[in-house]
C-alpha cells in the first residue's frame, strides 16, 4: 500500500497550529478534509464540554449523563443505522476518534468504547438483519445505551474456556443463570450483550438483555482507583429469561465472541496513545512554565530528556496503530497485530504517563494537574481488552508458526 504525506515547510508551526497536539510527524495529514472537519468538531465538544468537568466527576465517581446528547449531536455513529445513507468510516477516523476521546478523559473514551465497539459492535456483527433494525438506530442516536459482558468473577483471561454463565433453551426462551464482573456502562445500559454457554452444545452464544428485564441484578463497584467515571458493575443473572428473537443469531461459538474482541482491542490501543499525548502535552507545559532555580524547568537537560522519551513513545505508538488502521481498512489485518498494538502501546503508556508524573513531582499525583487521573487511568487500560501477557501469548503463537504457549 503506497501513502503519500504531504508535509508542511516548517516543522515547528506545525507542532503549534497542527490539529493532532504532539503529531511529531504530521499522521493527522492522512486524514481527508472532510474528516478533520469531523474531528475538529468532537475537539470542539471535547474542550468545552469535557475537559471543564471531568476531575469533578471522576473524584465522585460518577457518570455526567449530561453528555450523552453531545454525544448524539456529534452523529459519531449514525452510519451504522442501517437505514443511513451515511458512509462507513475509516478506520484511520474510528481510531483518531478514539484517541482524542482518551486524550480528554479515558474514562468516557470507555465508555464511549464500550457502547460503538463493544455493544453496538456485537450487533453488526453477529446480529441478523431484523436484529440490526430493531436496535441500532435507537443506539446510534445514543437514545439506547449499551454494555457488553463477557468477564466473570472467576474468569478474565481464561474466559473462552472457563465461561461459567449458563444458558438453557425453554421453548422460545432462554434461561440464564450466572454472574459478570467489571461490566462497563452496566448499571444504566437499556441493553447488555451477554455471552453465556448453551449447556447443551457448550458452545459460547450471545444474547441482549434489555433493562429492567426480571432475574438480571446490576449492581455499581465501589472504591475503584481507575476509571471512576466508568459504573462498572457486578451482574447477577437468576432465572433471567430471555426471549430466542435476543439471541444474536450470527454468534454461534467463542470464535464470534473474538470478532469483536479483535476488532475493540486495537482501539485501546488508539485510547492508550491519546492518554500519552496528553499527559506529553501537560507536562510540556508544565516544563515551560515551572521555575526552579531561577529559570524554567524545561531549561534543564533531565527535563528535556523526560519530555522526549515522552514523545518518542507516543509517535512510535501512533506510527504502529495508525499503520494498524490501514490494514484494518484494506481487510487484511489479523489477530496478531492487533493483539501486539495493544501490548506494544499500553506499556509504552505506563512509562510515559509515569515520567510526566515524575517531571510534575507532587503535583503529579493531585487532580489540578489533570496527570495524577492520567497515571490512574492507564493503570485500567494496560489490563482491559485482554492483558499484556496474553496478547504476547497470541503474537508468540503467531510468530512462532502456531506454537501455543496457553494453558
Amino acid at each position: 500500500m503506497s501513502v503519500t504525506v504531504t508535509l508542511p515547510a516548517s516543522p515547528g508551526p506545525f507542532l503549534e497550529t497542527g490539529l493532532l497536539p504532539g503529531d511529531f510527524y504530521a499522521y493527522e495529514e492522512l486524514l481527508s478534509e472532510r474528516e478533520r472537519e469531523q474531528v475538529e468538531r468532537m475537539r470542539e465538544f471535547l474542550r468545552r464540554q469535557v475537559a471543564p468537568i471531568v476531575d469533578d466527576y471522576w473524584a465522585r465517581s460518577e457518570f455526567p449523563f449530561q453528555l450523552v446528547a453531545g454525544f448524539a449531536r456529534l452523529g459519531l455513529v449514525g452510519w451504522a443505522d442501517p437505514g443511513s445513507s451515511e458512509p462507513r468510516p475509516s478506520n484511520l477516523l474510528v481510531g483518531i476518534t478514539a484517541l482524542e476521546l482518551a486524550h480528554a478523559d479515558a474514562s468516557v473514551a470507555t465508555f464511549f468504547g464500550v457502547h460503538t465497539g463493544l455493544a453496538m459492535g456485537s450487533i453488526l456483527t453477529c446480529g441478523s438483519e431484523e436484529q440490526k433494525r430493531r436496535w441500532l438506530p435507537a443506539m446510534s442516536r445514543f437514545e439506547k445505551l449499551g454494555a457488553f459482558a463477557l468477564t466473570e468473577p472467576h474468569g478474565g483471561s481464561d474466559v473462552a474456556g472457563g465461561l461459567e454463565t449458563t444458558a438453557r433453551r425453554h421453548g422460545e426462551e432462554w434461561v440464564l443463570e450466572g454472574a459478570k464482573r467489571w461490566i462497563g456502562n452496566a448499571t444504566f445500559a437499556d441493553l447488555v450483550v451477554v455471552w453465556a454457554r448453551d449447556v447443551q452444545t457448550h458452545q459460547v452464544l450471545g444474547f441482549v438483555v434489555e433493562k429492567d428485564t426480571p432475574g438480571f441484578t446490576a449492581t455499581k463497584i465501589e472504591n475503584k482507583i481507575a476509571l471512576r467515571i466508568v459504573q462498572n458493575a457486578n451482574i447477577v443473572f437468576e432465572g433471567c429469561r430471555v426471549p430466542e428473537v435476543n439471541r444474536l443469531q450470527n454468534a454461534n461459538s467463542f470464535k464470534d465472541t473474538a470478532k469483536i474482541l479483535r476488532q475493540t482491542r486495537s482501539g485501546v490501543a488508539w485510547e492508550s496513545v491519546g492518554v500519552m499525548l496528553a499527559a506529553y502535552e501537560i507536562a510540556l507545559q508544565y516544563a515551560k512554565e515551572r521555575q526552579q532555580f531561577g529559570r524554567p524547568i524545561g531549561k534543564f537537560q533531565l527535563v528535556q530528556d523526560l519530555l522526549v522519551k515522552m514523545l518518542g513513545n507516543a509517535t512510535a505508538s501512533l506510527g504502529m496503530v495508525v499503520r494498524l488502521a490501514q490494514l484494518q481498512d484494506a481487510g487484511v489485518y489479523r489477530d496478531e497485530q492487533s493483539a501486539l498494538a495493544k501490548a506494544y502501546c499500553t506499556v509504552r503508556m505506563r512509562e510515559a504517563v509515569g515520567w510526566a508524573r515524575e517531571l510534575l513531582a507532587g503535583n503529579g499525583i493531585v487532580l489540578d494537574y489533570n496527570i495524577g487521573r492520567f497515571v490512574a487511568d492507564a493503570e485500567a487500560l494496560y489490563s482491559y481488552e485482554g492483558t499484556r501477557e496474553i496478547q504476547t501469548l497470541i503474537v508468540g503463537r503467531a510468530v512462532t508458526g502456531g506454537l501455543s504457549a496457553f494453558v
